[in-house]
């Protein structure tokens, strides 16, 4: 498209999402969008409050605790109540701290993770309703999705934007502004508020840094809707201004990818959840290694070498070669090939560590791991051949991008995944109560039961 095209056909562009946003009514949403809606809501949940005790989320709560304020909200897996712009921002923080919450590729990045825990923080100090945050929640989460299309691939795969971090303060803001039910121009400025504050590098991958992004993003949002309501001033127009955050954010700025039909009419039903506890472009690796373990039986002392091959934008995600810590680990394809090789649990938060990253059968694995790069493939596709010494080949692939059809199916694996990551925090009798209240989200009068549930 040539500049003068390009200019027209951006006009407009903030205030036409903002609008598709603003309008959605509970009743415009399917009930297979519904149930996937409050699965990301129990996923996301999970994730915060495992990921509670974690070293981040300590320092996070003390410095939020240091600057003090009403205690209008609860934070995952503590007794302990913050402000609401606080609260989002630990929570955020802590739902991404275990890298273990959903993913969609049209952002592409983490959708829920920067969206609920400021929708949720919002909510309970206003007592909202269910239907209302689900309501919130679907309309972020389109608009964010739709918002990281007009940008992909550079914004993500060229520059080194964590568009969790950045589209997610966008998906962030649009809920609360829903929730908060802001007119067309205070919408449209929340998102000009989001937008000037939207940050986040890839270079911080393997981080404390990364799951502050998700809390960030949470923060930036919700602050940018309440300073919205009250009438603080930004453009109305920041997706698509000269210099707004599309121009200088990507160098594939289209803005009519804003307006392609997704499979299933929303771009949530491409929702992804994690059943390993790492990065999602390592899950195809895992899986493929996975099925060869499965398929054939040999020791790894009978292994000559490993040859993986992925798309070349893995090599700047997760391609941390020699990890150390466990955080590290979650970033790092020959690793987590080698674990899946070795049989080891990766869905296992206690996985991740510094000792398993060091375990001596482990990295003798991995460094037979050869990884090569190629152009023309998904970057959740993943092909593994394994040479043994007698000079047997095996092979097997995978592709992680493909959602799930069996919603049902889908949301009994997610139960599974929520009992293993909360029942250890909290105990069966709350873990099974927030299960049940989430099944029935769009139908409780006040969500505050279900995030007084999540405190220790």
């Amino acid at each position: 498209m040539n500049a003068i095209g390009d200019i027209q056909a951006a006009e407009g562009l903030t205030r036409t999402l903002t609008e598709q946003a603003r309008r959605l009514r509970l009743d415009d949403i399917p009930g297979s969008i519904r149930s996937r809606a409050r699965q990301c809501v129990l996923d996301t949940i999970g994730c915060g409050i495992a990921g509670a005790s974690d070293d981040l989320v300590a320092i996070l709560l003390a410095e939020m605790q240091d600057q003090g304020g009403k205690p209008a909200a609860s934070i995952l897996g503590h007794s302990t109540r913050l402000p609401a712009a606080s609260a989002a921002i630990v929570n955020g923080a802590a739902s991404h701290a275990l890298d273990f919450d959903d993913v969609n590729l049209a952002m592409p990045g983490h959708p829920s993770v920067a969206i609920l825990p400021a929708l949720l923080a919002l909510a309970e100090e206003r007592g909202s309703s269910g239907a209302d945050v689900l309501t919130a929640f679907v309309a972020g989460y389109e608009l964010q999705c739709r918002i990281g299309r007009i940008i992909a691939p550079g914004h993500y795969d060229g520059l080194g934007f964590h568009a969790t971090a950045t589209v997610g303060s966008f998906g962030a803001a649009a809920a609360c502004a829903h929730l908060l039910g802001l007119d067309a121009d205070q919408f449209a400025t929340a998102l000009g508020i989001a937008g000037t504050q939207a940050a986040g590098l890839k270079s911080m991958f393997g981080t404390m840094c990364k799951p502050l992004h998700a809390g960030k993003a949470a923060h930036h949002g919700l602050i940018a809707a309440k300073l919205a309501a009250r009438g603080f001033s930004s453009r109305t127009d920041v997706v698509e201004c000269n210099q707004g955050f599309a121009r200088t954010h990507s160098p594939d700025f289209n803005p009519q990818r804003a307006f392609d039909t997704p499979p299933g009419g929303c771009w949530i039903v491409g929702n992804l959840f994690k059943y390993h506890a790492s990065c999602y472009m390592t899950h195809a690796a895992i899986e493929s290694a996975r099925k060869l373990r499965e398929q054939h039986v040999f020791a790894p002392e009978q292994v000559e070498r490993i040859n993986l091959r992925v798309e070349e934008s893995c090599d700047r995600i997760c391609n941390i070669p020699a990890p150390r810590t466990g955080l590290e680990a979650k970033f790092s394809l020959r690793l987590t090939t080698a674990m899946g090789l070795a049989g080891v649990d990766t869905s296992r938060l206690s996985t991740y560590s510094e000792a398993v990253a060091a375990d001596p059968a482990l990295v003798g694995l991995r460094d037979k791991v050869s990884v090569d790069f190629r152009t023309g493939i998904p970057n959740t596709f993943a092909e593994i051949e394994v040479l043994l010494r007698d000079g047997s080949r095996f092979t097997a692939r995978h592709d992680a991008g493909t959602p799930a059809s069996d919603i049902a199916d889908q949301g009994t694996r997610l139960e599974t995944k929520f009992v293993a990551l909360v029942d250890p925090v909290l105990g069966a009798g709350k873990t099974a109560s927030l299960i049940a209240n989430i099944a029935r989200l769009d139908q409780l009068p006040d969500v505050r039961g279900i995030l007084a549930s999540c405190a220790v």
